[in-house]
């Protein structure tokens, strides 16, 4: 027997994590157009190897009809960022990324 797996619509999430090392390039190139594709407002990767958070919002359709965000922010360890939904929740990086 199949697992039965919720449907989820876009709208429903409101934050899209990964946390990558070698997935890196994967959720960079191949699952990042299918998110904004889908609409996915606020996707982010933990990248293990750069030791960053990269942010991506505001998904588009290029005018070759390529998916992909309009905004994309790099935090580096020593920074905080809001959560999107919470803007009063901040993430203190130095707690996920230790010198």
């Amino acid at each position: 027997m199949q697992r039965q797996y919720p449907k989820f619509l876009a709208q429903d999430i409101l934050l899209l994590i990964e946390i990558a090392d070698s997935s890196l390039k994967y959720d960079q190139e191949v699952k990042l157009p299918l998110y904004a594709q889908a609409g996915v407002t606020d996707y982010w990767i933990f990248n293990l190897i750069e030791k960053c958070l990269e942010t991506y919002s505001q998904p588009f359709q290029d005018s070759m009809g390529k998916f992909g965000y309009r905004r994309k922010v790099i935090y580096l360890p020593n920074e905080t960022v809001n959560l999107p939904c919470f803007s009063e929740s901040v993430l203190d990086l130095s707690k996920v990324f230790p010198q």
